[in-house]
């Protein structure tokens, strides 16, 4: 720990250095009648002392001495490597060596303590020795309060060598004293607001509590030690995750400020930047943490290339929350030159692993049948609800990342067929999505438009987007057949009577996209209600149909009147060509002809009227 010289070596090697003014004058205000006979050198500042009062109270210098006898040398000359505090805390000891009052602070105690430990100050040579002294200080004083607890802790950061206080135990005791003050203050000042109640203006509860500030300057590894131990001691997890946003908020900046850096300089502060992120990720509770949040911590470790555990922890936590995310939120840019402008892959895994927890969630249900069918059928609908919203949010993220030229077809097809059929009622959004990529891509050939417009379920689009379509030249052809076949299914079922065939195809349609995903009441509901407004504007269709034949039935029953003889058969072939409709019998008369078809048209509106009350039920 020290280099011991006698007389000899001290002459033959290298002259000490000569004791500065100060240091002589404090042994000599102390026996200005006896000359000092050992010299100390700590951090390069020389101290003329005297052996006797060191010796009574430092065993480190009493083993010296000891030593030194036992070779019959003389010690007048050593030095201290690696004192803890320098020479100012070794001053302080050797006035307490000396007899001489001085001040334990909150900003000394621990270079006090550590450098008491240094020259093993202890009760055995002296009682109520520094050890003693300043270890009373530390319990009665600093650590029965929060504040000072994080004083002494941060002065731990700065004491060289740094580990020798953690050989005192006290950023151990200093984390627990913080943690047990911290929920004694939560305690209080839920006391207190119970008592108060609402007569107070302020809201507190939004409110940072005041130590939350003080946290933020202690280093990144005693930070995380606080909050630990405040997790463990039971502090509300709001406290603790509004910690963790001051910190990361204070932390983070101070580094992003720092504009010139050489190269190594820049390693060291990306490399500090990084510690931060990944401690902070690790200390997230159980609870929810604010997607904001969440998501710049995500950019600045993309940023930064934190690690890919702390990166899927990230996006495991926004995956949990998805159906609450803005579009600008998933907006995450990409600083590599010749990538596309969004980070698309990221999104993807969000993605997955919220249908991860849709599929858990599900299958929970399924193994725990003992549940009553009131809460199965919530916790169904609650799913499939949130599904529901990642949809819209998709489809918008879609259309909006769409036009980028450098967004390749591998990454669009994978964000859109990783949702479900049924994430979705209609499909206008992915359609839109879909023609935006068209667009901003004109180079893609047919094939690669057909393996993207497959995607799209023609029976999901709105009459608007059905239009659209049909005018629309940047699709294929295949595209906008399977919209008229979508447009002649649903005249054929209306001219039919069978309404319900539409129903149950695209109830089949929503439930084949995901074997565990029943189709919810709500979404049945929504697509019933698309399907009776559609069938309504069929209703109209064949009411004009129906007043067209009628009139052209009128005219061809007088030509036949004119040309007698030939008007049975001719009347029946005519029957046959518009759609075998019944609309004479064998032979009546006129007013059997119109009573005939007035019960033709009414037993078709009451047909698909039927029908179309059915399926609003």
């Amino acid at each position: 720990m020290g280099i011991i010289s006698d007389n000899s070596q001290s002459s033959s090697s290298s002259t000490p250095p000569a004791p500065s003014i100060f240091s002589s004058s404090f042994a000599t205000r102390i026996f200005s009648d006896v000359e000092g006979d050992i010299t100390i050198v700590v951090d390069g500042e020389s101290f003329l002392l005297h052996k006797f009062p060191l010796v009574a109270r430092c065993g480190k210098i009493r083993k010296m001495v000891a030593k030194m006898k036992e070779s019959s040398s003389n010690l007048s000359y050593t030095e201290l490597r690696d004192f803890p505090g320098g020479s100012k805390t070794f001053e302080l000891a050797m006035k307490f060596c000396y007899g001489i009052n001085f001040e334990i602070t909150i900003s000394n105690v621990v270079a006090l303590r550590c450098g008491a430990g240094y020259l093993e100050m202890t009760e055995d040579f002296k009682e109520e020795n520094l050890i003693a002294r300043t270890e009373t200080y530390l319990e009665q004083v600093a650590f029965r309060s929060l504040e000072k607890s994080v004083e002494v802790l941060c002065s731990c950061e700065t004491l060289n060598p740094q580990d020798i206080a953690e050989t005192a135990h006290i950023p151990e005791r200093c984390v627990e004293a913080i943690a047990v003050n911290a929920c004694r203050e939560q305690l209080v000042l839920g006391l207190s607001r119970l008592n108060r109640g609402n007569e107070s203006g302020e809201n507190k509860r939004d409110c940072p509590e005041w130590w939350i500030e003080d946290l933020s300057a202690l280093r990144i590894d005693y930070y995380a030690r606080v909050v630990t131990a405040m997790a463990i001691t039971g502090l509300r997890s709001e406290s603790i995750i509004m910690s963790l946003m001051h910190y990361a908020q204070e932390s983070l900046k101070g580094i992003r400020n720092c504009k010139e850096r050489t190269k190594v300089d820049s390693g060291t502060i990306e490399n500090e930047q990084r510690n931060v992120v990944e401690a902070i990720v690790s200390l997230f509770p159980n609870d929810k943490v604010p997607l904001s949040f969440l998501f710049g911590m995500l950019r600045v470790g993309s940023t930064i290339d934190v690690a890919i555990s702390c990166r899927l922890e990230l996006e495991r936590r926004i995956a949990q929350q998805l159906e609450t995310v803005s579009l600008d939120d998933l907006l995450i840019p990409v600083l590599r030159e010749g990538d596309s402008m969004y980070d698309v892959d990221t999104v993807h895994r969000i993605l997955v692993c919220f249908l991860k927890k849709i599929e858990d969630e599900v299958e929970y249900d399924e193994d725990h049948e003992c549940y009553e069918n009131e809460t199965e059928n919530l916790t169904g609908s609650t799913c499939h609800s949130s599904l529901l919203k990642v949809g819209r949010i998709m489809d918008a993220y879609l259309t909006e990342i769409a036009p980028d030229p450098c967004l390749s077809l591998h990454k669009f097809m994978s964000l859109v067929e990783i949702l479900p059929d049924y994430a979705r009622v209609m499909d206008d959004g992915l359609y839109r999505a879909i023609d935006m990529f068209l667009k901003g891509h004109p180079s893609l050939n047919e094939q690669e438009c057909k393996s993207l417009c497959k995607f799209i379920d023609t029976r999901k689009l709105s009459q608007e987007a059905c239009n659209h379509v049909a005018q629309n030249d940047r699709l294929p052809v295949q595209m906008v057949v399977r919209v008229l076949y979508s447009e002649q299914l649903r005249m054929k079922n209306v001219m039919s009577g069978d309404s319900g065939e539409g129903i149950v195809l695209s109830s089949q349609k929503l439930s084949s996209g995901n074997a565990s995903g029943a189709v919810s009441p709500r979404d049945t509901y929504a697509s019933l209600r698309r399907e009776n407004r559609e069938l309504k504007l069929e209703i109209s269709r064949v009411r004009v149909r129906l007043t067209e034949l009628e009139k052209e039935q009128i005219l061809m029953k007088q030509g036949m009147m004119e040309k007698p003889g030939h008007g049975g058969t001719l009347l029946t072939s005519l029957s046959k060509g518009i759609g075998r409709i019944s609309i004479f019998g064998g032979g009546p008369t006129e007013e059997k002809r119109r009573k005939a078809n007035r019960k033709s048209r009414s037993r078709l509106e009451r047909k698909t009227g039927r029908s179309r009350t059915e399926s609003m039920f």
